[in-house]
């Protein structure tokens, strides 16, 4: 088939999951996904940047793709002048992420159900999403097509000598739950461990500045440390050495480093949240309830003291981390809806 425009805000190269997925996407596609580069004010542009992408989009040939943490805050004047019926890509409903204002959060899911409803078709990376663009936003299912992400091969962590590795790969931001992690943490603190929380910290630089002052505060400096962005190398390196993977965010989509982190051979630890019940199997991990610090505590504290149980899950976890496709399979599947959007 020909090219697909694949309009993206912002920088492509940003190390969340959303703009990874788009990344390995394109990637997989072989030159058949072609990236449009849309102002990086979205999900709340000015109107400056609204009147650049209603030209920009304007004009591609269809179908195109676009994103949706600019597709869901697109008007209906703007998706209605446009040559073509987009298809729209959505990680996860801009108004559940964690920490908005009511009335901000309300806005966008109004917005953004006005917006779904007038795509040629909807594409999720997970099936909770797809069950709640159904039941929330009222969107018919046979509108709506899972491509989940992808997953690379590689080999399991290696047993370490020393404390007992608790890592966690996310950006600093309200909705990955970093401080609940310290929290339980804190609870734990007479059992042999330390943590290493790598990713990006600009992204909120207020929920960064107060987690390492409630880092201080519990005066954990020495055992819990904020490491930054990481490498390609330096998140194999992680891995490798790691015990236990604990991310206890509020809200996830799909969660890829769930996935990355049963690949390794590491048993999980994080809430049950959005997708990630249907991507961690029981036999792999622990989910608690959001905002549980002792829940999480004690579900940590139980795979420290349990090597038997660490090896059972890691063993499970990795097991059903070899059975999700690689990246091609997401690929071959938007492909599949881009050409009967022709």
């Amino acid at each position: 088939m020909t090219t697909i425009p694949f309009a993206i805000p912002g920088d492509l190269t940003t190390k969340t999951g959303g703009y990874i997925y788009d990344a390995r996407v394109i990637d997989a596609s072989g030159g058949a996904l072609v990236p449009v580069a849309l102002p990086s004010g979205f999900p709340f542009p000015t109107a400056a940047e609204l009147t650049e992408t209603q030209a920009t989009l304007a004009a591609l040939p269809g179908p195109a793709l676009i994103d949706g943490l600019a597709y869901g805050a697109l008007s209906e004047g703007i998706i209605t002048s446009l040559p073509f019926a987009p298809v729209a890509l959505c990680h996860h409903p801009l108004g559940h992420e964690p920490g908005l204002e009511r009335d901000i959060a309300e806005r966008l899911i109004a917005m953004e159900r006005h917006a779904l409803a007038l795509a040629a078709h909807t594409v999720v990376t997970s099936e909770t999403t797809k069950r709640t663009l159904v039941d929330e936003f009222g969107l018919v299912p046979e509108a709506i097509t899972v491509a989940p992400p992808g997953l690379d091969r590689a080999p399991p962590a290696r047993a370490k000598a020393g404390p007992p590795l608790i890592l966690t790969v996310a950006s600093i931001t309200p909705r990955k739950g970093h401080d609940v992690l310290v929290r339980a943490l804190a609870r734990i603190e007479d059992q042999d461990w330390t943590c290493l929380l790598a990713g990006p910290d600009d992204r909120n630089a207020a929920t960064a500045d107060a987690l390492r002052a409630q880092i201080a505060a519990a005066e954990m400096k020495h055992r819990i440390h904020m490491i930054g962005p990481q490498s390609a190398e330096e998140l194999d390196a992680l891995y490798a050495r790691a015990t236990i993977f604990c991310l206890p965010s509020r809200y996830e989509g799909y969660g890829m480093v769930f996935a990355e982190a049963m690949m390794r051979g590491l048993p999980v630890v994080a809430c049950d949240a959005g997708a990630v019940a249907d991507l961690v199997p029981c036999t792999a991990g622990r989910l608690v309830p959001v905002d549980d610090d002792a829940a999480l505590a004690s579900a940590i504290g139980d795979l420290l003291r349990n090597p038997v149980l660490r090896t059972s899950m890691a063993q499970r976890g990795r097991e059903f981390a070899l059975s999700i496709p690689g990246w091609d399979a997401t690929w071959r599947t938007i492909r599949t809806l881009m050409e009967h959007a022709t």
